[in-house]
């Protein structure tokens, strides 16, 4: 974990050790459950009286509900807690996974996209570049960082710093968290699809091991900019879809109150996405999701990056770039 860490990141540990953490609706029985345990193990040092049998019961009970209704979320359940307000960013993993990070600024022709961030680190030891979508914690962060969503400058600043990952034979990394690329006129002004679209090309020609990983939201072509890799993977509470559930309920039904039935029809859960060949692999999360014990997501993350990277770094350079093309060539492909 790298010190003297910004007030961006410390904000995240400061949310979760809030007992005030906001709870999505299908939690609420498992809130009831827990707010009772703390009711009895108060009574038990208040008073005299035994319950131990009581409180072991009960936490029985409440791991059990846990696991029932985590193992069994609907899609957009799954998709609502890929949003919580407190769940881990690129740079909460990057803080916590990385010994070493020297974040890098611009695309030299407009400006530095906030929205997206990057540069040079070590992780287990081995130098890598991480680049990733960073939202913000609070009202002003998130207009800092553009809730996430790049512009074409963010898109072209990605690609020169993978660019320069090529150059000094650095992997690279790119953690993957936007509800898309902005839609603004500025931004297609600018480039927004060809920013994108050369993204493709040129990631896909890339000499050194790429691993992409959608540790929050994957939407369309804001999410594919910068994951086009030789191991696509995503964490387990996240989703990966050309349109959001929104928006896709907007155009068919012309109205949002259809979103639980357009994510079952996208099928945009990691399960799916694994089941479709669309992926490589997903990433376990602790029970609860990724933002109960951000520690613990980020050690899972680490071990299965350092896993792939030994393995991508065996290969040479044509065969990754072979097996990459391969790759997306034949998704989608029938005979």
């Amino acid at each position: 974990m790298i010190k003297n860490a910004p007030k961006e990141y410390f904000l995240h540990t400061f949310a979760r050790s809030n007992k005030e953490r906001m709870h999505l609706e299908f939690e609420k029985p498992i809130i009831e459950l827990e707010s009772k345990l703390s009711d009895m193990k108060e009574l038990a040092q208040q008073s005299e009286v035994d319950v131990s049998d009581a409180i072991t019961k009960l936490e029985n009970k409440i791991l059990k509900l846990k696991k029932d209704t985590f193992e069994n979320l609907t899609r957009w359940q799954r998709v609502q807690l890929s949003r919580h307000p407190e769940r881990p960013y690129t740079l909460d993993y990057i803080y916590e996974m990385s010994d070493e990070f020297v974040e890098l600024h611009g695309d030299r022709t407009v400006k530095d996209d906030k929205a997206m961030v990057g540069g040079f680190a070590e992780i287990d030891g081995m130098p890598v570049m991480i680049i990733g979508q960073q939202k913000g914690r609070n009202t002003k962060q998130r207009q800092e960082r553009n809730f996430g969503m790049a512009n074409p400058e963010g898109y072209r600043k990605a690609l020169r710093l993978m660019k320069l990952a090529e150059k000094f034979n650095r992997p690279i990394i790119t953690l993957i968290d936007t509800p898309g690329a902005f839609p603004g006129l500025e931004a297609e002004e600018r480039g927004q699809g060809e920013a994108i679209a050369r993204n493709l090309k040129e990631m896909m020609m890339l000499k050194v091991p790429v691993i992409s990983v959608i540790i929050g939201e994957g939407a369309s072509g804001g999410a594919l900019g910068i994951a086009i890799a030789d191991k696509v993977l995503m964490m387990e509470n996240t989703w990966y879809s050309v349109i959001s559930p929104e928006s896709c309920s907007s155009i068919l039904w012309r109205s949002w109150d259809y979103k639980e039935q357009a994510a079952e029809a996208l099928k945009l859960t990691a399960k799916d996405m694994l089941e479709n060949k669309l992926i490589d692999g997903i990433i376990k999360e602790p029970l609860g999701g990724a933002h109960t014990d951000m520690q613990a997501s980020s050690a899972e993350l680490k071990k299965e990056l350092v896993k792939h990277l030994k393995a991508l770094n065996k290969q040479s350079a044509e065969k990754r770039i072979d097996n990459r093309i391969e790759k997306f060539s034949s998704m989608g492909a029938y005979q």
